[in-house]
């Protein structure tokens, strides 16, 4: 089951800053001496800006193979959370295993923010949470500023929050089983990079996460799994007949999930056959009975419902609202004339999207 987490009383508490290179370009790595400290209304904005990108993400843990107080990055962030006058300290080492951890080709250098963030409420008790985000771009901005009486147009370049490349929020729960950890990668040069490599954070392998990779499982089967000679209704009728199993079933079980949503022996070898191979690329074996996580389920209808691709070179996409009213919205008809299938959608006014 996923975590409650609200950030409308989470407020910043200090941030160690670092500018982070490659070290097979030469590229060096620089650390803040002190600590930044924001007033209440610069706080305000910067705990805003540093939050938003974490909303909605799957679960992590740091994770070590021997032990999790082997993971770098765990030994560093509980010292801040055993004493916030770590925070500095701490800052500097986890810039230090990052510089060391980016000797990569196609590893960029960037700006790094390591924040301390107060009163991040999870399932309703305060806790505190470490942000680490780094930039890997400078946005230019203009500014005008007063000089000697006059006005003059400045061009600067800066963080813009919306174009932070990697993220990752530790919060201070569950420190046992390697805290609750949220991460991105925008950037998508490297995907194992930040996780594995800096991180070592694994997805948490709860309901949630199995039945997001179950979905995604058989949304990538109907795709690429079947044979070419399959039309494309046929693999939108396996994708759909897969995704209603989850929305409907409270528990999971393949054996009848392939009874109930691929019938014929064929398909199930298929199906088993891909699985195998998702298996061994993504690294991980797939339970084969869980519980249905419900608003993942829901989630991966929407997905599914939300696109169509017709095969006269029309794209369709809906939004959630439209698939929630799709059944008085949308209707499908065949043309006796044309010998093809239609679609009639309602609405009353046009929107202007120039």
């Amino acid at each position: 089951m996923s975590l409650s987490i609200k950030f409308n009383e989470a407020r910043l508490g200090g941030m160690a800053l670092a500018k982070v290179g490659n070290p097979l370009r030469d590229e060096p790595l620089q650390t803040s001496r002190t600590l930044c400290h924001f007033e209440e209304d610069e706080a305000e904005l910067l705990t805003h800006c540093f939050l938003k990108s974490f909303k909605s993400l799957e679960l992590h843990h740091l994770h070590h193979h021997t032990e999790i107080d082997s993971n770098e990055v765990f030994g560093y962030v509980s010292a801040v959370f055993e004493s916030n006058d770590a925070l500095l300290d701490a800052g500097q080492k986890i810039a230090r295993h990052l510089h060391a951890k980016s000797n990569r080709p196609n590893i960029k250098s960037g700006d790094l923010c390591v924040s301390l963030i107060n009163d991040v409420i999870v399932g309703g008790q305060k806790v505190q949470a470490i942000s680490i985000i780094k930039s890997e771009s400078q946005v230019p901005f203009l500014q005008i500023s007063e000089e000697d009486g006059d006005l003059r147009l400045k061009t600067q370049h800066g963080i813009y929050p919306d174009k932070i490349d990697k993220g990752c929020l530790i919060l201070n729960y569950d420190r046992e089983g390697g805290y609750a950890v949220y991460l991105f990668d925008k950037s998508g040069n490297n995907p194992m990079f930040w996780n594995r490599d800096f991180l070592g954070a694994l997805p948490v392998r709860n309901d949630d996460f199995l039945t997001k990779r179950y979905s995604e499982l058989c949304v990538a089967f109907a795709g690429k799994g079947l044979p070419e000679d399959v039309a494309v209704e046929e693999r939108r009728d396996v994708a759909d007949r897969a995704i209603s199993y989850l929305a409907d079933a409270d528990s999971f079980d393949l054996e009848e999930f392939q009874s109930v949503a691929l019938k014929e022996p064929e398909r199930i070898e298929q199906f088993n056959t891909f699985k195998s191979e998702y298996e061994e690329e993504a690294g991980q074996e797939l339970k084969s009975t869980f519980t249905v996580s419900k608003p993942e389920a829901k989630k991966a209808q929407k997905r599914l419902r939300g696109k169509m691709k017709l095969d006269t070179g029309v794209d369709l996409k809906f939004t959630t609202r439209f698939v929630d009213q799709a059944h008085t919205l949308l209707e499908r008809g065949f043309d006796d004339k044309k010998k093809m299938k239609f679609l009639k959608i309602y609405f009353h006014n046009e929107e202007d999207v120039l």
